[in-house]
């Protein structure tokens, strides 16, 4: 039988560390730094105090590397995103447990303010893309100038292309 912290509900399938791993293209060893940088933490402890994960660990971790490999986020802007989601989560209990409308009012400027920072972090993130998709362009768009100033070098030859080709005998 499965110790856990908090007992998850008996149909739900946990996976050791090596399954969720695969499951996701992630090394065992990516998982275990990610629980220990904050950005994960398991589902439960087997009795010989294995992790395991359930479905919404194995989400997590996608989460985690689509940012990473797809958007290429730090994992310290991926833990600052994922502080920012556990928060607004918090937020919308904290939201519906009150009625005081000062209290309501202060949590909703609290996640509009998150949603800003968040948005400010992506297109901050856009812009440095951008930059590197210019400058990319630019030395393509060189590179495109010199392949088509290379025929008329061709038509007429410089003192320096005068020498033979290395496979040419030379007179004598």
């Amino acid at each position: 039988m499965t110790e856990t912290k908090e007992r998850p509900a008996p149909s739900v399938r946990l996976l050791h560390i090596q399954e969720a791993a695969a499951e996701v293209g992630l090394t065992p060893r990516s998982v275990r730094y990610y629980e220990e940088l904050g950005l994960l933490k398991p589902a439960a402890r087997s009795e010989g105090d294995y992790r395991l994960y359930d479905a919404t660990d194995v989400e997590r971790l996608r989460f985690i590397k689509g940012l990473r490999d797809d958007a290429g986020f730090s994992l310290a802007e991926i833990a600052k995103l994922l502080e920012d989601e556990a928060a607004r989560e918090r937020e919308h209990v904290a939201f519906h447990a009150t009625s005081d409308p000062a209290e309501r009012q202060r949590i909703l400027r609290d996640r509009l303010a998150r949603y800003e920072h968040q948005a400010h972090m992506l297109r901050a993130k856009v812009a440095r893309l951008q930059t590197m998709v210019d400058e990319t362009e630019g030395r393509r768009a060189r590179t495109a100038a010199r392949l088509e100033a290379l025929p008329s070098e061709l038509a007429a030859p410089s003192t320096e292309s005068a020498l033979p080709a290395p496979n040419q005998e030379t007179a004598r």
